[in-house]
C-alpha cells in the first residue's frame, strides 16, 4: 500500500519545542500514551535537547526511559558517553553553524564511544553544497515563530534536489504543523505542509522539479498524486526523507485521516 510506504514512521515528536513547548513531565506522559496507541504514522521516537536530558532522566525514573531518542544538540559539544549511559540514542542533529570551520567545512564533532546513532547535520538551502564525513545526512527547518524562519518554494526545493541528486538522506523539522501548504495570517507567510514535502521528495528522487509541489494548495490534487505515487518510488523517497519533528503528535494523524489517507489505528493495514 503504497500511502502506507509514504507516510509510515514519518513523524517524530517534537513536543518539547515551540510552539507546544510542553514540560517535560507533560511531552514523556504524551509519548507514552502514543507509544500505547502504536501508529504507524509515528516514528514513536522522542526529540530530547542534550541540555535536558537531566530533566528526561529524573521524570522518568522509575517510569523507564524513552524507548527511542532523537538527540538535539544544543551544547557546545556532544554529551558524554556517561550522560548517555543507558539511553537508546538513535538519531543525533548537529547544528552545522556551531561547527563550521573558518574554511567553511563543516567538522563535525566525534561521537562517544559506543554511540552508534545516525548524526544530521542542520543546514539552509544556502549553504549548500557541504562537505559531510561519510554516512552523516542533512537537516532542514522548514518554518519556526516568525516569518523569516519559513525557507521559500524555491530554497526548499533545491534542497531537497540536492539531497535526491547526491543520495544524502535528510529530516526536516519546524512549521510542518499541517498536511497542505496554506498562508498563515498570524505571520503573515506560507506555511509548508508535510503532505508537499513528501510529495515533493517523490518528484525529487524521479528527477522532476520538486517546486511545483511545494506550491501547490490544491488540496484534491494533493491527494490524488499521493494515491498515484508508484511504490518503487515511494521506498526512495522515504529512504531520502527520514522523518520530520512536530511539536503536535496528534495533527498529522487528524489531517491524514482527513484526507483519506490513514485509517485510524485499528483499521491499519501496513
Amino acid at each position: 500500500m503504497t500511502a502506507a510506504t509514504l507516510f509510515h514512521g514519518l513523524v517524530d515528536d517534537a513536543g518539547l519545542f515551540p510552539p507546544t513547548a510542553l514540560p517535560m513531565s507533560a511531552a514523556l506522559a504524551r509519548h507514552r500514551s502514543d507509544l500505547a496507541e502504536g501508529h504507524p504514522v509515528l516514528t514513536h521516537r522522542f526529540l530530547c535537547p542534550a541540555s535536558r536530558l537531566p530533566a528526561l532522566r529524573a521524570e522518568s525514573a522509575g517510569s523507564g526511559l524513552p524507548i527511542r531518542l532523537g538527540l538535539i544538540v544544543d551544547t557546545p559539544d556532544l554529551p558524554p558517553a556517561e550522560d548517555l549511559d543507558g539511553l537508546e540514542v538513535e538519531l543525533v542533529e548537529i547544528p552545522g553553524a556551531r561547527f563550521e570551520t573558518p574554511a567553511g567545512r563543516i567538522e563535525v564533532p566525534a561521537a562517544p564511544p559506543g554511540l552508534k546513532a545516525r548524526r544530521f547535520v542542520e543546514v539552509t538551502a544556502a549553504r549548500l553544497p557541504v562537505h559531510l564525513p561519510e554516512g552523516t545526512g542533512l537537516k532542514i527547518r522548514c518554518g519556526g515563530l516568525t516569518a523569516d524562519a519559513f525557507p521559500g518554494a524555491h530554497d526548499l526545493g533545491a534542497f531537497i534536489a540536492h539531497c535526491a541528486a547526491e543520495g544524502v538522506p535528510f529530516k526536516a523539522t519546524a512549521g510542518l504543523h499541517h498536511a497542505v501548504r496554506h498562508f498563515d495570517p498570524a505571520l503573515g507567510t506560507d506555511r509548508h505542509g508535510f503532505l508537499n514535502l513528501v510529495l515533493a521528495v517523490c518528484q525529487a528522487v524521479e528527477g522532476h522539479d520538486p517546486v511545483p509541489v511545494l506550491k501547490l494548495t490544491d488540496v484534491g490534487e494533493l491527494v490524488r498524486l499521493a494515491r498515484a505515487v508508484p511504490d518503487g518510488t515511494a521506498r526512495r523517497a522515504r529512504e531520502l526523507l527520514v522523518s520530520y519533528g512536530s511539536c503536535s503528535t496528534s495533527a498529522p494523524l487528524e489531517d491524514l485521516r482527513a484526507l483519506g489517507l490513514t485509517e485510524p489505528i485499528e483499521e491499519e493495514d501496513v
